[in-house]
């Protein structure tokens, strides 16, 4: 007898281990590790991943595997692997970890219904329930959920009248296209036309198009013969043609044409970097670099001529890009070098694009990824280098479990596949950095820009004598004179404002009332355009009040700058220039992106405004200025990392102007120009900000001479999250040796989301022998409370977002 070892969908410490089933004798041949199956748990049918196959058990009784989801495993054993490695670095179920991996659409999504158990029981259910089942057998839970029968269903369930029953549904649906063929002999085709009536016009076109194609799809024929669906079912029904359906991939860039492009000849500076990444790839060997190149210094030509090496020996390479940076730019770069051999996995996919990406990947019909953060899982096999471009970015990082980060998961695999990993980046994080300085990772560096220009001119605008000045404006006067000069010679222009919206906060002038979400602590944000109030943590929107909630007052204000405001008075201060606005809210539909950067790419806008997404990996040859409208934005957020993401932004975004023949100039206006990061940023001087940040983070016992875990405790009650996480912290103190340093509880920076108290406490720690295990412990202890839905415990082990 055979048995599977299976970890079942049921995320919870108690079910994180693999449970026994019996594989049926029909299966035992087909079943393998790595594959989804449905299985009987309790009273209910689960999707689970088999992770191991043997022959004996210690449970005496064992429940048969129901049914098998897969053809092939959709989990190889390295990948298997890795979900463990997940699971003790993340603290996560491993279920949890496995779901990571896969596509939306192979989730597992499982629908109740209550059934009765016999029709002997029909008339002792309660009465209020009885009309549920007068005239059938089942009902959905859906239609039951919401009605005021609960407690008698319970009852009756108790009693053995009613059964709980779940289903299993697959969400991955294949796309599948109608194909119509003869059914007759080669040589009987043309006497099969003859047969027919004279007034079977469109029949004979239908048949006559098929005789010099073998078969054709439907729609197809429909069109170009003009027949109609019922004169194709009549045929079927002679017995002439036959219908039958062919699988069909959704392809998300089917509509595009992609020039095909060859290698550009490099740089001296490209060729000593691509030299040691080669021969890593040629002698199968692990190696980490760090490919520290200003902006516009042809990163990504080195990168495409390494994994044209990878290519060549028949192995495979994954990409990562930032999510807000997989600009049909890179896709087309991509697309054009390596053509078919390409899959593109990005959230602006539907759930079936996705799926038949991955699809490709599984079935090694594709030798390259490029993708965002979870494209790392791709289930390659035969690996050859992995490369995470823009390797600072804090987009790497899950924030929901398992929250493992894509670099440590890169460096994983590719030690597993003894190869190459490249980090590239103009500003890398300072662990990166710190780790490429004492040889841990081999530093590469291309310090000149492609073109001859250079990097472009920076000046500084201190906003306080703009305001003694007497300009009240958003704009200083140097950066709008610039703006009206760009217009003037028909160039472009970038605007980087890291604020969506219209207004940042709605006050009331007489007593000084802000209008707050009422699930959060955090003021609302004024959209113009819908004339409403959003939270941008929650999403609770209400209309906005013209009187104040508080005083009565009609004395209301905005505050701060939005997008929505700067694009508004754009149009005041420079009525001929084109705006296109780019940020959350002009992105949100499908294919939106990709539109708007086409649009400003084909030169159809002057003016490109945007917030964060529009700092990295545009190229276009027009723009020449970069106006930075508030460099403060981020400096003075809750957060140690603060300086250092400025410093990374203010680079990014002005690494989009002059990157070919014409000039580039940038503008940063800003409260504190006396700010190191500010100034660094502007003279492009990446290596004294990291000597100057060290130093701070050394003094202040940050990574990366700390290691940083922050425990989160939520609860509606905030009595509740106070005490829970007082007594995580005694209990840390109490395990912890001396050397590790715990802060708090303190309120977390946002106290209050979703109608749930937040208080947190941080370990900085260096060495700690029973770290993973301890954290454990602290979650074991409040497991029971969890699943109860009131309490909530989120362990960060390596935390990148400290609000």
């Amino acid at each position: 007898m055979k048995i599977a070892a299976v970890i079942v969908d049921v995320p919870s410490r108690q079910t994180d281990r693999p449970f026994d089933y019996k594989i049926p004798e029909k299966w035992e041949d087909v079943l393998q590790i790595g594959m989804r199956v449905v299985v009987p748990f309790g009273t209910r049918r689960l999707q689970g991943f088999v992770v191991d196959i043997k022959t004996y058990s210690d449970v005496k009784s064992l429940k048969a595997i129901e049914a098998i989801l897969d053809v092939a495993p959709v989990l190889n054993e390295e990948l298997l692997r890795l979900g463990q490695y997940l699971t003790e670095t993340t603290l996560c179920f491993a279920i949890s970890a496995y779901q990571a991996m896969l596509p939306a659409a192979m989730k597992a999504k499982y629908e109740k219904e209550i059934r009765l158990v016999d029709e002997k029981y029909r008339d002792r259910l309660h009465p209020n329930v009885q009309p549920f089942f007068s005239n059938r057998s089942a009902v959905s839970w859906k239609e039951l959920e919401n009605t005021n029968v609960l407690s008698r269903l319970q009852k009756d369930v108790q009693n053995g009248y009613l059964e709980v029953i779940y289903h299993l549904k697959d969400k991955a649906a294949k796309k599948t296209i109608k194909y119509v063929a003869f059914s007759v002999p080669e040589e009987q085709r043309k006497k099969a036309i003859e047969s027919l009536p004279a007034n079977a016009v469109k029949q004979k076109q239908l048949l006559e198009l098929l005789l010099f194609n073998e078969h054709l799809p439907l729609k197809e024929v429909l069109e170009r013969s003009g027949a109609s669906h019922a004169s194709v079912k009549t045929l079927i029904q002679k017995g002439i043609i036959c219908e039958y359906e062919v699988e069909a991939y959704r392809d998300p860039y089917g509509q595009h044409h992609f020039a095909a492009t060859q290698p550009l000849m490099l740089t001296e500076e490209q060729q000593q970097a691509l030299e040691p990444i080669v021969n890593s790839i040629k002698a199968n060997e692990h190696q980490v670099f760090l490919l520290y190149g200003v902006t516009g210094s042809g990163k990504t030509e080195v990168y495409m001529q390494a994994i044209e090496a990878v290519l060549k020996q028949g192995k495979e390479a994954i990409v990562l890009v930032p999510e807000i940076s997989l600009t049909p730019q890179m896709v087309e770069r991509f697309k054009g070098r390596f053509g078919s051999q390409v899959a593109v996995l990005h959230s602006g996919l539907s759930i079936g694009e996705k799926y038949d990406e991955w699809r490709k990947i599984h079935r090694k019909e594709v030798k390259l990824v490029v993708g965002a953060r979870s494209a790392i899982f791709a289930p390659f096999e035969n690996l050859g280098m992995i490369i995470i471009d823009e390797e600072h970015e804090s987009s790497y990082k899950q924030e929901e479990t398992p929250r493992y980060h894509a670099r440590d998961v890169a460096i994983y695999r590719a030690r597993f596949h003894q190869c190459p990993v490249v980090l590239g980046s103009a500003t890398p994080s300072l662990e990166s950095f710190a780790r490429a300085k004492k040889g841990v990772y081999q530093l590469l560096t291309l310090t000149k820009r492609m073109s001859e220009n250079g990097l472009p001119a920076v000046s500084i605008i201190d906003m306080r004598e703009e305001l003694r000045s007497g300009n009240r404006s958003m704009f200083s006067r140097t950066l709008f004179e610039k703006l009206r000069e760009r217009l003037d010679k028909g160039e472009q222009s970038v605007l980087f404002l890291n604020r969506r919206g219209y207004s940042t906060f709605v006050m009331c002038r007489d007593c000084g009332h802000v209008i707050r979400c009422a699930h959060c602590d955090i003021s609302l944000t004024y959209h113009r355009v819908q004339q409403r109030l959003k939270c941008h943590y929650c999403g609770h929107e209400e209309p906005l009040a013209y009187s104040c909630p508080s005083c009565g007052s009609e004395h209301i204000r905005f505050f701060g700058t939005g997008t929505q405001k700067v694009e508004e008075e754009l149009t005041k201060l420079l009525p001929q220039a084109r705006v296109i606005r780019m940020d959350v809210d002009t992105t949100s539909r499908k294919g939106a992106h990709e539109r708007i950067l086409s649009e400003f790419g084909a030169g159809k806008a002057d003016i490109l405004l945007g917030t964060q997404m529009i700092a990295k990996g545009l190229d276009f040859p027009k723009v020449t200025l970069v106006g930075v409208l508030s460099a403060d934005t981020m400096l003075h957020l809750p957060d140690f990392r603060a300086c250092e993401k400025t410093f990374q932004l203010l680079t990014q975004v002005s690494g989009r102007a002059g990157r070919h023949e014409l000039p580039g100039e940038v503008v940063i206006q800003t409260y504190t120009p006396e700010h190191y990061s500010i100034e660094l940023a502007a003279r492009h001087d990446y290596e004294a900000f990291y000597q100057k940040e060290m130093a701070l983070r050394r003094f202040h016992g940050y990574p990366p001479f700390y290691y940083l875990t922050l425990i989160t405790v939520s609860h509606p009650e905030l009595i509740k999250a106070v005490s829970v996480t007082e007594k995580i912290a005694d209990y840390l103190r109490a395990q912890l040796s001396k050397e590790a340093i715990i802060l708090g509880p303190v309120a977390s920076p946002i106290a209050r989301l979703h109608d749930r108290y937040r208080y947190q406490c941080m370990i900085k720690y260096k060495r700690e022998a029973n770290f993973t295990k301890i954290l454990k412990n602290v979650v074991d202890r409040y497991q029971q409370e969890m699943s109860q839905g009131e309490l909530l415990i989120t362990i960060d082990t390596n935390p990148y977002m400290m609000m």
